[in-house]
């Protein structure tokens, strides 16, 4: 089952610029096998926000209204030094 998460979840990271697709997709790879459940399902849900909203967060523009969202943002930028 789990195995059939990831994959869900891999084709989910691959986003409409291949900058958001790397960034979400090293989260994926480095963060999720080691973070907990809720911030796990955090992360899908995150999936589900479009890519202009994604890419604001992202480069800072603006906060994610969810404080679990903004803490895979904060990991995510701090990484990629953004």
């Amino acid at each position: 089952m789990e195995d059939a998460r990831l994959k869900r979840l891999r084709w989910r990271t691959r986003r409409g610029t291949r900058e958001l697709d790397r960034l979400f997709g090293w989260w994926l790879d480095e963060r999720f096998a080691h973070a907990g459940e809720p911030v796990r399902l955090a992360f899908d849900e995150l999936l589900d926000v479009q890519d202009p909203d994604l890419w604001d967060w992202v480069m800072g523009h603006a906060r994610s209204p969810r404080d679990d969202w903004q803490a895979i943002i904060d990991e995510i930028r701090s990484r990629h030094n953004l």
